[in-house]
């Protein structure tokens, strides 16, 4: 079986995974907040996690991977990245300068190619490179007006802020995950991802639910009495979760990254469908530059 190129439509089917999860912790936020809705993917999402990995290890007949050296190190960047990422995301969210927010969380591709080559010495090809950066452009021409810029000035710099920071430790966390799955011992790619996925869930379960005892137990609570909709958010978010780490798994996170731009394609066509807006010129050329971006990046990837 030819799986050079598995990692395009799993990580189409994780990008579309997201959309759905991002909308499901943001109605959390507003009913239990920002850390309530924060630790609903990894705790809820922890059990699902255990059943992928236990599934998949019955179905190919191999046993669990050792950790190789640097597992553990790459495996606290990429839990902990993420966590500090995801609370910023949704506290910028709660803001209403959220397409600029947005627009700032999607220069992650440009910085997990920096990222990435640091720190792993995954290295792109020019090509590869200008389809980061001309994909990352498109998102930022799409989201970027008149209106969304007023937006940015009447809310400050701190939503600008989390948004850069955000994007920013979304990168580290995707680099940090791939060195983990990298790191093991042995196994197909499919018991590399699964088992990173859940060690990574196990521990950031574990830092949530101490942080949450100590400091915010009004938080807990609140995931405790929405279990209905934390468990849906929950398995949403680890399915999706599920498809990133193979992606991790089968080619450099920059190129997953990337790809998954076209999440905004696919919000920007249901909105449109949804609310029978017209599209503008700034966003026609901004998904031009997003498929541009995305065909370059797959044809430098052959």
């Amino acid at each position: 079986m030819d799986i050079t190129f598995l990692w395009v439509p799993v990580t189409l089917i994780a990008a579309a995974g997201q959309v759905a999860r991002n909308a499901m912790q943001r109605r959390l936020t507003e009913t239990i907040g920002t850390v309530g809705a924060t630790q609903v993917r990894f705790l809820y999402g922890f059990p699902f996690a255990l059943v992928f990995l236990a599934c998949i290890l019955l179905a190919t007949g191999e046993s669990l991977p050792g950790p190789g050296a640097g597992f553990a190190g790459f495996l606290v960047l990429g839990a902990v990245s993420q966590i500090l990422a995801t609370a910023m995301m949704l506290a910028a969210m709660r803001d209403r300068s959220f397409s600029v927010v947005t627009a700032l969380i999607k220069t992650e591709a440009i910085q997990i190619a920096v990222f990435g080559f640091l720190v792993l010495g995954d290295r792109l090809s020019l090509p590869g490179i200008l389809a980061v950066g001309i994909a990352s452009a498109g998102v930022v021409a799409m989201s970027w007006s008149k209106r969304t810029a007023g937006e940015a000035l009447q809310g400050g710099l701190k939503p600008i802020a989390l948004g850069i920071v955000s994007g920013g430790l979304f990168a580290l966390s995707a680099v940090g995950y791939r060195g983990a799955i990298l790191a093991l011992d042995s196994g197909s790619f499919l018991v590399r991802a699964s088992t990173t996925l859940s060690c990574a869930l196990a521990l950031q379960t574990a830092i949530l639910l101490v942080w949450l005892l100590a400091f915010d137990r009004a938080a807990m609570m609140g995931s405790l009495r929405e279990w209905r909709s934390s468990l849906l958010a929950g398995f949403t978010g680890a399915a999706a979760s599920q498809f990133w780490f193979i992606g991790f798994a089968l080619t450099a996170a920059a190129n997953v990254r990337t790809l998954a731009l076209v999440e905004v394609l696919m919000a920007q066509a249901v909105s449109r469908k949804l609310l029978h807006q017209d599209t503008s010129r700034r966003e026609i050329a901004g998904m031009a530059m997003i498929v541009v971006g995305v065909l370059l990046l797959l044809v430098s990837a052959r």
